[in-house]
């Protein structure tokens, strides 16, 4: 069964007219009458009375009519739902994005995109890099921004998306906002707020190690907006990466002697076909200006 002859067999049902259903699909009588008659052979039974002056449906035809109406809307409603996702008018895009990336540098390019492609609706879900990646492993995520100090596992394909260091925020009127630059060492006898999804955080903490001390927590949170809080109200200091550091009263210094750099990357599976709208989403984040971004913040 051919979804033309279904086609042709519902305009025959309408018109009861073999000449006036050829024209309403625009095909010949004869190609009309074939396809009936094909439809009748395969279903086992007469889906018309043929008479010299009328066509009228027969009760099998007027059975037939009902389920194979119900089958064309489907076959319709499912043409019109693949070509809006195709063409970005009606697709969701599911993606992961970092906790620790700051919200206020990504919402502009989030915005950026919205006007290019408003047709796809976007959800955003925020978590740590390891949650994030074992999401996207069981296709719960369709692509994420993410970082890590070490190479991201095997399966997984990461694109370079903006670089940027890690330093010290502190609070306004701190004695550190009199530098251009801080070093590790500096956080010695600071009292430290410890972001609990940092993805450095480990390597910081090996980092001061080689030096010869420990970062001694005196608060720790999983909430990136407390410790920005707590970090404005002078109640200590926290490494943390440029971007992230938007909060009023908080000021920045990058930690330099080492440099520690966190690079954010798109990260998909790498032999997973991305959708319609991940692809657009993809291809904005190759296309957007970062470097004019971050001069901007």
């Amino acid at each position: 069964m051919e979804m033309h002859e279904i086609r042709y067999f519902l305009a025959a049902s309408q018109t009861l007219n073999f000449h006036r259903a050829a024209e309403l699909v625009h095909v010949g009588q004869p190609a009309l009458t074939r396809a009936i008659q094909k439809l009748e052979a395969e279903l086992g039974g007469y889906l018309f009375h043929r008479e010299k002056t009328r066509v009228r449906l027969t009760d099998f035809g007027c059975l037939m009519r009902t389920h194979l109406d119900e089958v064309f809307q489907r076959s319709e409603t499912a043409k019109r739902t693949a070509r809006s996702f195709l063409s970005l008018e009606a697709a969701s895009l599911t993606l992961g994005v970092m906790c620790t990336i700051g919200p206020l540098r990504f919402v502009s390019f989030l915005n950026d995109f919205r006007e290019r492609h408003p047709g796809i609706e976007v959800t955003v879900i925020e978590g740590a890099a390891n949650d994030l990646t074992d999401l996207l492993r069981e296709g719960a995520l369709d692509i994420a921004l993410l970082a890590r100090p070490e190479p991201f596992d095997y399966g997984l394909k990461a694109e370079s998306v903006y670089r940027e260091s890690f330093g010290l925020a502190f609070s306004t009127g701190h004695p550190f906002e009199m530098r251009n630059t801080l070093h590790l060492s500096d956080v010695q006898g600071e009292t430290y707020l410890e972001r609990i999804n940092c993805e450095y955080g480990d390597h910081i903490d090996g980092l001061c190690r080689n030096i010869g001390f420990d970062i001694q927590s005196a608060f720790r949170s999983e909430r990136e907006d407390w410790i920005l809080a707590m970090i404005a109200a002078g109640m200590g200091v926290c490494f943390i990466a440029e971007y992230s550091t938007g909060h009023p009263g908080v000021c920045y210094r990058p930690v330099v002697d080492p440099e520690i750099i966190r690079e954010v990357s798109l990260v998909s599976v790498a032999d997973r076909s991305h959708s319609p709208a991940a692809s657009a989403f993809a291809a904005a984040v190759r296309e957007h200006d970062w470097q004019r971004l971050s001069t901007d913040a």
